[in-house]
């Protein structure tokens, strides 16, 4: 409730509750965080300031604890600069610890400021608190932001040179990184590099690979991972490794090969989702298939995985319905969307009214429009 009033700036009736919790002695040190972020949200940083100067009139310490969550909120707020003054002040009766660097380090990079991050780290040493993967993680994050990959691979042979081995969450990061810019080889030269440092990979690293191999085309890649790779390493497929794979095989309209995967991941009691079935429904559009075989898939999808239709769901299958001609099936699903009080976008709104004015469904058209006014006087 202090996390809410203060979310939408009702910041007095935030303070009655606050001090009604304090007459009953409930507010802890979770309370004050949220009070101070939310302060710090709405641009009273200096009232989060003052707040942590009179915690000890509240009960509480000025201790490291409450020092790291003083610093982490004005940080998260992008008052890195102010979190800096303060901790200047504080250090010299708060002693920090590693995650007070960490909060500074993970601030300057938010606020694109990496070499404050990297001196920072400097910082940290000299108070005798060595870095951890993390505190290297996030700068790495930062520079792969910023495409600077001369840098990545410099920091990386740091890690190693100091002693603290990236993770899997690290070359995950720095994969993607690569793949996101195009830089297809650098990114499998990074699972390379992962593969013989040692390594452990995960559920999240395999996901991403298959994925980053099936959006280049490389599906036999892709697949022969999925198949075989996964198995001999001991990792077990979950619901995004399946989808993924799903959505490689109909972005390459390879539908019989999507849908033994989705025979297989049924069979393995692996429920799927809507994020399963929206690439087979695409696919079908795109093929120009019969109502039946769509129907069969919806069918699917609401009698047997009980699954309920979303926004994203209902708009690919108004917008397909309308790209194959089905003009009247587009029409009962955007009725029932309305019925269950689901909202359509605008676009959907004008492409099917379009469509069903170019049909003469006058009726139909006058419920679109109906729709659509209402949509634009929702505040």
């Amino acid at each position: 409730m202090v996390d809410l009033l203060g979310k939408m700036k009702q910041m007095d009736r935030m303070w009655d509750l606050v001090h009604e919790l304090r007459s009953e002695g409930l507010v802890t040190l979770e309370t004050i965080a949220k009070i101070m972020r939310r302060l710090a949200g709405a641009g009273r940083w200096k009232d989060a300031v003052k707040l942590f100067e009179d915690l000890e009139t509240m009960g509480f310490d000025q201790d490291t604890r409450s020092m790291n969550i003083f610093l982490d909120t004005l940080c998260k707020e992008k008052r890195v600069d102010v979190a800096r003054e303060a901790f200047l002040v504080l250090k010299s009766h708060i002693p920090p610890d590693a995650f007070t660097f960490n909060i500074f380090v993970h601030g300057w990079c938010s606020a694109c400021r990496i070499d404050e991050a990297m001196w920072t780290i400097e910082e940290m040493k000299k108070w005798g608190l060595r870095p951890s993967v993390i505190t290297y993680s996030t700068i790495l994050q930062a520079y792969c932001n910023q495409h600077k990959f001369q840098e990545v691979y410099d920091l990386l042979d740091r890690m190693v040179a100091e002693g603290c081995l990236p993770n899997v969450v690290t070359y995950t990061t720095i994969m993607n990184s690569f793949a996101n810019t195009g830089k297809l080889e650098e990114a499998l030269g990074i699972v390379k590099r992962m593969k013989s440092s040692g390594c452990k990979l995960d559920i999240l690293f395999y996901n991403s690979l298959i994925n980053i191999l099936g959006k280049a085309g490389r599906l036999h890649e892709a697949a022969h991972i999925f198949d075989i790779d996964m198995q001999r390493n001991g990792i077990r497929r979950n619901l995004s490794t399946y989808n993924t794979m799903i959505s490689i095989f109909c972005h390459q309209c390879q539908e019989q090969n999507a849908l033994n995967v989705l025979k297989e991941m049924e069979n393995l009691s692996c429920e799927p989702d809507l994020q399963t079935y929206r690439p087979l429904l695409k696919l079908c559009f795109k093929l120009r298939q019969r109502d039946d075989h769509i129907h069969s898939l919806l069918s699917d999808m609401i009698n047997k995985h009980h699954l309920s239709l979303d926004l994203d769901t209902y708009t690919l299958l108004i917008h397909g319905l309308c790209s194959v001609g089905n003009i009247e099936w587009a029409c009962l699903l955007f009725d029932e969307m309305i019925g269950r009080e689901i909202q359509p976008r605008n676009r959907t709104c004008k492409l099917l009214m379009d469509e069903a004015g170019q049909k003469n469904m006058e009726a139909a058209v006058e419920r679109i429009k109906t729709v659509m006014k209402r949509i634009d006087h929702t505040p």
